[in-house]
């Protein structure tokens, strides 16, 4: 279905860029409303020239389409990203940093293996079972990790060296020009102790703030959502307000 395009004026945007809107569908995150989302295909010249704009107006990425929100009588999605300058780890984070410093970070090329796909299953099963990626198979999870037109890393966290070290978990990672956009992330769950979802965080800020990246995009923020509110934690967050990004105050 077309979209009315008028929705998604965005400044610098190049032209003649076509968006579509999804079909009507249950809120998985508020009861009662419902979803639609707005998106355009990656399939342009240039195209990480083009996500690059698009994430900093509040997109997200899904193998070669780029989305975000276009729901009909709701705007409690909010794009937000973390101040890496200016981030500072709370006394609970640095504990978390501390239960984590046996992991190392590999950054690969985003490549599915069995590997990474029995541990998404094991975390699906524990954490998401019943949801709408539950039943993914293997093939579907190739095209999830495999079909992205933009620069694209796995980073793999392994407790200790070596690639026959256990595997603790997996961040799919877009690299975008002012920062990482974080994609999707699955972790072994039998390591609770680890709060390993804090931690990627936590690592990839550490990582942007080493590589000189402003940015880490963490999606959408929903206030009344308990899986969503987490993403506050991460101070100074901004928030997409119009389109302008500024601070989100600890009153919202």
């Amino acid at each position: 279905m077309k979209l009315d395009e008028s929705l998604f004026q965005l400044p610098g945007l190049r032209r003649g860029l076509r968006f579509y809107v999804t079909g009507a569908s249950p809120c998985p995150y508020l009861p009662g409303q419902i979803e639609r989302k707005g998106f355009t295909h990656l399939s342009q010249d240039n195209p990480d020239a083009l996500h690059d704009q698009l994430s900093r107006a509040g997109f997200r990425r899904s193998q070669g389409v780029a989305y975000r929100p276009a729901c009909p009588t709701c705007n409690a999605c909010r794009s937000v990203r973390v101040d890496v300058a200016n981030s500072k780890a709370s006394k609970n984070q640095k504990r978390i940093n501390k239960v984590n410093a046996d992991l190392v970070r590999k950054p690969i090329e985003a490549r599915a293996n069995r590997e990474h796909f029995r541990l998404l299953k094991a975390y699906l099963q524990s954490r998401h079972d019943g949801g709408g990626m539950s039943d993914m198979g293997y093939r579907e999870f190739c095209a999830m990790i495999n079909d992205s037109p933009v620069q694209t890393l796995l980073f793999e966290y392994r407790i200790g060296e070596g690639d026959d070290a256990p595997l603790a978990a997996v961040s799919l990672t877009d690299v975008v020009r002012d920062g990482f956009s974080m994609v999707y992330t699955f972790f072994d769950p039998s390591l609770r102790q680890r709060s390993l979802g804090t931690f990627m965080i936590l690592d990839h800020i550490r990582h942007a703030s080493e590589l000189g990246l402003p940015h880490v995009y963490l999606g959408y923020w929903i206030k009344d959502s308990e899986k969503m509110d987490y993403k506050r934690r991460f101070k100074p967050l901004e928030v997409l307000d119009g389109g302008r990004w500024r601070a989100l105050e600890d009153s919202e």
